[in-house]
């Protein structure tokens, strides 16, 4: 049932996206245009169906394309299929052996700037062929005969890739229109009119269809070259594939993915696809997106696209010889410059990261993939390590005493600037060294000692405080330090007892009463007067929801009430609890908000969907959850847990409004009820409005 409401409809959507990019990302490679549908139908039907992600959809990807164009260039297509089948070994070896996870080891900086650079290079070569001429050998060589280009006369080719281009630019702006592919309606119209007004136009050849392609055959040359092509192909295929399964975690509430089964599948694939003739096979992120904004539920869709390709290949591969190449040529410049996502640079920003991206990018457009790839990742390593290496040494005087302030990572090469600071402290003065450090080597520590003896023989203290692991008191001691960088011991900022190495209540009572009650002591003798807070707070009693964390609020800010379950009864259903807290925060406090936080994977939800029902005095309040639960399977009852928590923050700010003195103030709009759902394992908050959850983005200053 499942599958024939959701996932059916999904896997339409995807299909009609599915052939235009598949045939353009084939021409773009110099590939066999047949070779996109093996390889979409491949993508489909075996990564589908032996894929870790539920919703994750394959095929031919553009970020591919160069590789494979310069593999047809120097060995031909039918070395290129055996070594894409290679290649597809390779990861099924890197599956058996679980190595997944190292492939996320790659910068993001270097995938989107590969990635940006791959468009750039798709979409000036491919600029010519809708310009009426033939691209050149390198992108330099796109660039510079472009304006003779421009210049030359221009026949229908040109006129068939300006209307592509407009409709999908247009099509793309109409909210209503979204629901039919853009891509599909530019190559339909484009069709339509170059048939109907006989323009002179080159059109699509798929040769001798599926079936013509030709098996593998053994590339000949440089074996370490063929060892070269094979794992780049397997490892960028890998890449893009586990960064896609990952990113579709994000954009669904099903089950998570196995990225070990993920790599395994896609390497099934590329056995499969390369064997058949077709193109590599990768995770696509584009119709991934769309295989879930569709509404996709299983791995049904995936699968089903890939069966709409092969019939539609099959049957009607007639239809395709009548689309003029240069729509084709002017879709992939269009995506090519999609391609170029300055999004992506502007969030890589934030962490100093976009001198990769852009590295990467120039490689790749002016040097080659392979080149512009490792480039972009020798960076990002230098970059690494000198974050790692970073310290910083701030030195001020607080009276008599003077306070030296040490953070980041204390190795030999922090050590001159180290000293440096430290010569500015005067012979005899009071010290106060705060090594706020996660690594100490043994050429810093010793630097620091050195200097610590020196000058208490000139008479001054050095009282040195670690709120890290004991990295200098450990080895001036001669015992065990350490080689891994430790978690804040003593400083709270929000994190449990256990990353803290902290024995339970009373030690972080200590932490408390020594570094945070400081700072909170003059805003808590203002607050001792009385409490005005703004918000009435209603949460789980789970462990793992910290209202003041997620809200980023502190003292007198929330007045909270926390029960199993985040639960409002409804007014008259007998819990005076809940009301009377209620009552008093709106009556007496005045608060001019009240929120319902629920959370994933809620104990209380799961109990609910139990067979069961709970004993004793858990059962009876549970009972308050019933509508939730009504309502959850009202609207569909196979959605999930999570799907269940979110329903019932939705049902408890409707149980808020049966109170007449709550719905009193929200008619007068006095007071306002708002929803949230808490992630905790991406520590991401939704807010609720009138689509539904919608994240909370994370918005940095300037």
């Amino acid at each position: 049932m499942t599958t024939l409401r959701h996932d059916v409809p999904a896997s339409l959507v995807v299909f009609l996206i599915a052939v235009p990019l598949s045939l353009g990302v084939a021409i773009a490679s110099g590939a066999p245009l047949a070779a996109g549908l093996v390889a979409a139908v491949v993508g489909g039907i075996v990564a589908g169906a032996l894929g870790g992600s539920a919703v994750g959809v394959s095929g031919p990807t553009a970020g591919l394309s160069l590789i494979v164009a310069e593999l047809v260039h120097t060995y031909g297509w039918r070395a290129t299929c055996m070594i894409t089948l290679l290649a597809g070994l390779a990861q099924l070896l890197f599956g058996v052996f679980r190595v997944a996870r190292a492939a996320l080891a790659v910068s993001p900086a270097v995938v989107h700037g590969m990635v940006a650079g791959v468009g750039v290079v798709i979409a000036l070569s491919q600029l010519h062929i809708v310009l009426g001429g033939t691209p050149q050998r390198s992108t330099l060589d796109n660039l510079l005969e472009l304006p003779a280009q421009l210049a030359r006369g221009h026949g229908d080719a040109v006129l068939a890739g300006v209307v592509t281009i407009a409709v999908l630019l247009v099509w793309g702006r109409i909210p209503k229109l979204r629901a039919v592919p853009a891509p599909l309606v530019a190559l339909l119209t484009v069709t339509g009119l170059s048939t109907a007004l006989a323009w002179d136009v080159t059109r699509v050849d798929l040769g001798g269809g599926l079936g013509d392609l030709g098996g593998p055959a053994w590339p000949t040359g440089d074996w370490h070259a063929i060892v070269t092509a094979v794992l780049l192909v397997a490892l960028l295929s890998a890449v893009e594939s586990l960064l896609t399964c990952v990113a579709s975690d994000r954009m669904h509430d099903g089950p998570r993915a196995s990225l070990d089964r993920e790599l395994a599948a896609q390497g099934a694939a590329n056995v499969v696809s390369g064997a058949l003739g077709g193109f590599p096979v990768a995770g696509v992120v584009v119709r991934t997106m769309t295989n879930v904004q569709a509404g996709a539920r299983s791995r049904w869709s995936a699968i089903l696209h890939g069966v709409w390709v092969l019939l539609f290949a099959v049957g009607f591969g007639w239809a395709l010889t009548l689309i003029p190449l240069a729509a084709l040529a002017a879709l992939l410049v269009f995506t090519g410059v999609q391609m170029v996502n300055l999004g992506h640079a502007r969030n890589l920003r934030g962490h100093g990261e976009v001198p990769v991206y852009v590295v990467t990018m120039a490689g790749v457009v002016l040097i080659g993939l392979a080149e512009g790839v490792l480039l972009g990742l020798g960076l990002a390593a230098l970059l690494a390590l000198r974050r790692l290496a970073w310290v910083s040494a701030e030195v001020r005087q607080l009276g008599e005493r003077w306070r030296v302030l040490v953070t980041g990572s204390l190795t030999f090469i922090g050590v001159p600037r180290l000293a440096e600071a430290l010569r500015t402290v005067p012979p005899g003065a009071p010290v106060e060294l705060d090594l706020h450090v996660d690594f100490m080597d043994h050429a810093a520590f010793d630097a620091l000692h050195v200097w610590r003896l020196d000058h208490e023989k000139s008479g001054g203290t050095v009282d040195i405080d670690e709120p890290h692991d004991d990295w200098y008191a450990a080895t001036a001691q001669g015992t065990r330090v350490f080689p891994a960088k430790s978690p804040p011991r003593h400083e709270h900022h929000g994190l449990p007892w256990a990353y803290r190495r902290a024995k339970g209540l009373v030690e972080g009572a200590r932490d408390f009463q020594r570094r945070t009650a400081p700072h909170l002591r003059p805003l808590l003798h203002r607050l001792a007067r009385g409490q005005r807070p703004s918000h009435l707070f209603i949460t789980c009693a789970d462990s793992r929801v910290v209202p003041n964390l997620i809200t980023a609020s502190g003292p007198g800010d929330l007045f909270t009430v926390r029960n199993i379950g985040n639960l409002v009864p409804r007014h008259g259903a007998g819990d005076d609890s809940v009301a009377a807290a209620i009552e008093y925060a709106v009556k007496v406090l005045g608060v001019r908000s009240i929120t319902v936080c629920g959370h994933s994977r809620c104990g209380a939800m799961a109990a609910m969907l139990e067979p069961v029902e709970q004993p004793g005095s858990l059962g009876g309040w549970l009972q308050h959850a019933r509508p939730s639960l009504g309502r959850y399977e009202a609207e569909d009852p196979e959605a999930g847990l999570d799907r269940l928590c979110r329903v019932n923050v939705i049902q408890q700010l409707d149980n808020l409004r049966t109170y007449p003195l709550v719905e009193g103030l929200v008619m007068a709009g006095k007071l306002e009820l708002t929803g949230l759902y808490f992630d905790i394992a991406t520590a991401g908050v939704d807010v609720l409005d009138e689509e539904g959850f919608t994240p909370v983005p994370a918005v940095r200053s300037a």
